[in-house]
């Protein structure tokens, strides 16, 4: 969320911002929020005045009812009356406005960086640098769910009877490949310097408007019915949550954090047919790290975020790209994003598996986490980056480590969490 004072002062950068987001339904709030501020603005002075003559009227009342002015008192008091009850529609009046003004606010998309480029949706991501050499062996690859079947590690038929469609059971080597992943990643972020973390998996409306877009809520998370809860779709929601309404000593910053949880998601909207099996699903499992720093240090530490993603994956001989998002592909609170994607050896392309956000300030506004610097307090800077997902990051694994004769090669940092095993086999 911008700051009002930055859109007051700066409609035209706003809506060049609209504009480059393609998003030029959203050009009139512009106007229409600076209306009611100047509304709001003008009511509350109105309403602060009354409040200081309140007290001048009622110092005066004192006065006259001790000289014995007893009429001139009471025509003081009708006017106090008068003020009090003006005073009230006005103090309803400012929380009306304030609430118009909150909900348009929230809709405005946050500032992009400079350096991201113009384009209309995903398509338009620009590819930044290339890290391993894809290889395309000469045996054919087969589709990610054969794969995990050919080792008893899959049961989608059972997933469907028990939860519907978008559920899987992992079972076997597959199952411990899936943990020995996750394991990994949560060793490689603290050897990092991260301080791992199990958050709640379900938090509350105010941290859910607080961390991500309406258009995203309603995509993303699932409802607790008659309870003000939802599962999060990412441990970074509880992460970023878990300073709400704080104010952080500016000596305690950066909070460095790795979280693991389950993750839960609607994942609405038609898919392609590389997006069956356990590509998109609605429940999976995730480690994360997030970051909470001076608003100087976020850009450093959004280039530290995605190169992690990268050097994980490279520890796996897994090759991957980076992708800069472009603004039209950028949720409304993200001031930058970088995609990290895996080499898929059968599709001979590349594929999301992560995903590194810049968000500025806008959480920490809608949040209220502010850091008390020595020239006073500020709001922090926010970032956040996928460090592995699976099963989605199986895929790229099977594909990338799979060999001529079905088995699935184990890559040296992998096997201490697989009991040693240098390969997985056909049973």
């Amino acid at each position: 969320m911008l700051d009002l004072k930055f859109v007051r002062e700066n409609p035209d950068i706003v809506k060049q911002n609209i504009k480059n987001k393609f998003q030029d339904s959203k050009l009139p709030l512009v106007d229409e929020v600076i209306a009611l501020d100047a509304e709001n603005r003008a009511t509350k002075a109105e309403a602060d005045t009354l409040r200081a003559n309140r007290n001048k009227l009622s110092k005066q009342i004192g006065s006259l009812m001790g000289q014995g002015k007893k009429e001139e008192a009471e025509a003081v008091k009708q006017k106090v009356g008068e003020d009090a009850k003006r005073l009230a529609e006005l103090e309803e009046k400012e929380g009306e406005l304030e609430e118009k003004i909150k909900k348009i606010m929230m809709v405005i998309p946050n500032i992009i960086d400079p350096s991201v480029p113009i384009g209309k949706d995903d398509r338009e991501n620009v590819e930044v640098q290339r890290y391993g050499e894809p290889v395309v062996p000469d045996f054919e690859i087969p589709y990610h769910t054969d794969i995990m079947e050919s080792f008893d590690g899959l049961d989608l038929d059972s997933a469907r009877r028990v939860a519907g469609n978008g559920f899987y059971y992992l079972m076997g080597d597959i199952a411990r490949l899936h943990s020995a992943v996750i394991s990994y990643a949560r060793d490689f972020m603290i050897d990092r310097g991260f301080t791992y973390c199990v958050p709640p998996f379900m938090i509350r409306s105010n941290v859910v408007t607080g961390v991500m877009s309406f258009a995203e809520m309603d995509a993303m998370m699932y409802k607790i019915e008659g309870e003000d809860l939802y599962l999060i779709g990412t441990s970074e929601h509880s992460m970023i949550g878990k300073f709400i309404d704080q104010i952080i000593p500016e000596e305690e910053l950066p909070k460095t954090f790795t979280s693991y949880s389950p993750c839960f998601r609607k994942e609405k909207g038609a898919h392609g047919i590389e997006e069956r099996g356990v590509y998109r699903i609605h429940q999976f499992e995730k480690q994360e790290m997030i970051v909470v720093c001076k608003p100087e240090d976020s850009k450093m530490w959004f280039d530290k975020l995605w190169q992690n993603t990268v050097d994980l994956f490279r520890s796996m001989d897994i090759p991957v790209r980076t992708l800069e998002c472009c603004s039209g592909d950028l949720a409304d609170l993200k001031v930058k994003s970088v995609d990290v994607e895996a080499w898929s050896p059968r599709q001979k392309k590349y594929f999301e598996v992560g995903s590194c956000s810049n968000l500025g300030d806008a959480q920490a506004r809608r949040l209220k986490i502010r850091v008390n610097g020595k020239d006073g307090k500020y709001f922090a800077h926010t970032l956040n980056n996928t460090v592995v997902a699976p099963p989605r990051m199986l895929i790229a694994f099977l594909e990338n480590n799979l060999q001529a004769d079905g088995s699935v090669r184990i890559p040296e940092v992998l096997q201490p969490y697989m009991g040693g095993k240098k390969e997985i086999r056909k049973k």
